[in-house]
């Protein structure tokens, strides 16, 4: 029996939309401009400053917890830039990507990343580099991968939403333009559902 299409989105704070006064996150904000025949089960299970070492310890439990044995089973992975905070290596951080990449190809999960936006105390060289080292990991693996740090590095309306909020986190704005790099990069293609006007 065909359960039908689940989600599974793992990440930090920002995939449960922290900061957002409208709840939605980036991940609300997609999935209300996906059009699917049948209800995708969805399941955001965010970790709050959490780096890809802790990310990679955990998935694969959560996940396959929410997957079911007949159904279409995809995970997304909203990075962060917690790595950079804790002083991981680039070879570590593309590790441990790769392994989370591998794991649910071994399960014929199908993945997509949504790459680490700016983040005002943060470098932004060192951030762009390890948005570059977590591309090529999915690159390598043909994989889609959503660059949102170079788009928003100089976007005044990101950097103004960020500053409105707590300085870290963006709000209604800031998710709203990490919903627009998901929807334009792949997305609708990646599920294999029709590409509504967004």
């Amino acid at each position: 029996m065909d359960e039908g299409l689940r989600v599974c989105v793992i990440g930090d704070e920002l995939v449960a939309g922290l900061g957002d006064a409208r709840g939605l996150g980036w991940v609300g904000r997609v999935m209300a401009r996906t059009s699917t025949e049948e209800p995708v089960f969805v399941s955001q299970l965010a970790v709050p400053r959490e780096s890809t070492t802790a990310l990679s310890a955990r998935w694969e439990t959560e996940a396959h917890r929410r997957f079911g044995a007949h159904s279409d089973n995809r995970l997304v992975i909203g990075l962060g830039s917690t790595d950079l905070d804790e002083g991981l290596s680039l070879a570590r951080s593309r590790l441990n990507l790769a392994n989370i990449l591998d794991g649910a190809a071994a399960s014929r999960v199908g993945c997509f990343v949504v790459g680490p936006p700016p983040r005002p105390d943060v470098d932004g060289d060192a951030l762009a580099q390890l948005s570059h080292a977590f591309g090529d990991v999915c690159q390598r693996r043909h994989v889609p991968y959503v660059e949102t740090h170079e788009p928003l590095r100089t976007h005044e309306q990101w950097h103004a939403d960020v500053a409105a909020g707590d300085g870290v986190h963006p709000g209604q704005a800031g998710y709203g333009l990490l919903a627009w790099l998901v929807l334009h990069n792949g997305w609708h293609a990646w599920l294999g559902v029709p590409t509504d006007a967004v």
